[in-house]
């Protein structure tokens, strides 16, 4: 870990919540390891062990407390890693990818031998990829059960396990309770909501809903990244609502709507660690792909995001009126490779809000797939790369694309869709742009975007962009460059703020 033992003592001592999801202590005594905001009453020092990571705990034979629930920890950011190779596969694995598949795969799209991965994920996290793997499936298992009333054989297979009977016994084996005694401990501490429970017979599995919640370190500009989503929105496909995002949502062959809503706010009297979290509606159609799905959201909020550590950073370097305004900016991610990408060029290619958002509409509903999400303005899934390649250029002028950014669109669709280029997080910054950059179209400023979205990526900046050089008093990308230094390792968030000045700025 980066802290010391004292640091996590103190940290544990006073609950701080900014140090949720950074690390975790073990209790000798009890086999126990819990949150640094757990409610319990705090264990002697010389019986506290700290951990990097849960997987790390759990390695140790430690069990997650039933208080203060580890699984509902937020994540690490992608910048306090050291090794691209384990950032990159932590967040796959994370996203289900060992889930009926093996290591060696894993291994192969990464571009790596299978011995050298297990060597980088043990060096940086402490734990083999199969270890970690078990923990995330034990631990949204954990959370099914205490936050649902999803069977326990649904919980099995949604938590990416491919039997109840090896569920059933890695549970008991691992956290030495059963699924039952599980819930039955969460029932008896909180009510289940009446719409979890009619979760459990549905109509429409596209329809009908369960909830769950996803931690967050405060503070959490909320209304900031909703109008972030709100300008660049794909009609049909996402929307804002007051406070609300909604979208439907499409992970192989299985589709769906999440809706969210932001349980934290600034005027809240609740305590501080009892309030940072997104409150989540999730169609039951997309239990099979549950685990990927939160992964995805996670990004896509930027949910693991250390505000406090960033805020602090951006005002050394100039921006503290702007952190003032905004504090705990996020980055808005990409929900999928390509939704970044056609979100990006067609947002350039008309200006101003109104003609974009008319443009894309045309584009979604022509080709994206319909769905009846029962949620209003949403009635298509993000149209996908083979799609759109397939229906070439000509098709996309006839919309309203202007036929350079349409042919370009199509380049980067054939791309992506035949694996020439690959665009996910944890991936390296410099190949990826330099593969967009290849394509004819793609300006600097629009390879930026896309990284910034896709590539979980914090330090990503369009030294080109006219917004940015506009809302920093500078002409010219060496101004800018010269500007931006001061920023990293986080120029991602200084770009929100910045474009954020100068949207605040234009009539």
């Amino acid at each position: 870990m980066l802290l010391t033992a004292d640091q996590c003592h103190r940290a544990a001592q006073s609950h701080d919540p900014r140090f949720d999801g950074v690390f975790f202590i073990g209790i000798a005594t009890t086999r126990i390891y819990c949150r640094p905001i757990c409610p319990a009453r705090i264990s002697k020092s010389s019986h506290r062990r700290f951990f990097a990571s849960a997987a790390a705990a759990e390695r140790f034979g430690y069990r997650p407390c039933l208080r203060c629930r580890p699984e509902l920890a937020p994540g690490k950011a992608s910048v306090d890693a050291v090794s691209h190779l384990a950032v990159a596969a932590a967040l796959r694995i994370a996203a289900g990818a060992l889930n009926g598949r093996s290591v060696s795969a894993l291994a192969r799209e990464l571009g790596v031998s299978e011995r050298h991965l297990r060597r980088a994920l043990e060096r940086e996290i402490g734990v083999s990829p199969v270890e970690l793997a078990q923990t995330h499936r034990l631990l949204l298992a954990k959370r099914l059960l205490a936050d649902t009333a999803l069977s326990v054989t649904r919980v099995a297979f949604a938590s990416g396990f491919q039997s109840l009977r090896r569920f059933n016994t890695t549970f008991r084996e691992r956290y030495r309770l059963s699924p039952s005694e599980v819930r039955r401990t969460a029932r008896t501490s909180s009510a289940h909501s009446r719409s979890t429970e009619r979760a459990v017979t549905p109509s429409d599995p596209v329809r009908e809903l369960f909830p769950l919640t996803l931690a967050y370190r405060a503070p959490f500009a909320w209304n900031e990244i909703l109008k972030s989503i709100e300008r660049s929105a794909l009609p049909g496909m996402e929307v804002v609502q007051g406070k609300r995002y909604a979208r439907t949502v499409r992970l192989g062959d299985h589709s769906g709507v999440i809706v969210a809503r932001n349980a934290g706010s600034p005027a809240s009297t609740a305590p501080l660690a009892a309030r940072t979290h997104l409150e989540i509606e999730i169609s039951l159609s997309l239990l099979p792909v549950l685990m990927a799905l939160l992964s995805r959201l996670r990004r896509f909020f930027d949910l693991d995001a250390e505000p406090a550590v960033v805020d602090a950073h951006l005002a050394q370097g100039g921006l503290g009126a702007l952190v003032e305004t905004h504090r705990g900016i996020r980055v808005p991610g990409a929900f999928d490779a390509f939704e970044a990408v056609l979100t990006a060029l067609l947002e350039g290619a008309r200006p101003g809000f109104i003609r974009h958002h008319q443009l894309a509409e045309r584009v979604v509903q022509a080709l994206g797939d319909p769905i009846d999400s029962g949620i209003p303005g949403l009635d298509r899934l993000t149209p996908t790369a083979s799609r759109v390649a397939a229906a070439g250029a000509e098709v996309l002028s006839a919309l309203g694309v202007p036929p350079t950014r349409a042919r370009t669109l199509v380049a980067v669709a054939r791309a992506l869709a035949n694996g020439d280029l690959t665009l996910e997080p944890g991936g390296e910054v410099g190949a990826a742009q330099r593969a967009l950059l290849d394509i004819e179209g793609v300006s600097e400023r629009l390879a930026a975007r896309i990284a910034m979205r896709t590539l979980y990526w914090p330090d990503a900046f369009a030294f080109d962009d006219a917004a940015l050089q506009r809302a920093a008093g500078v002409t010219g990308r060496g101004a800018l460059r010269a500007q931006a230094e001061r920023w990293r390792p986080w120029r991602a968030y200084a770009a929100q703020h910045l474009w954020l000045r100068d949207a605040d700025a234009s009539p």
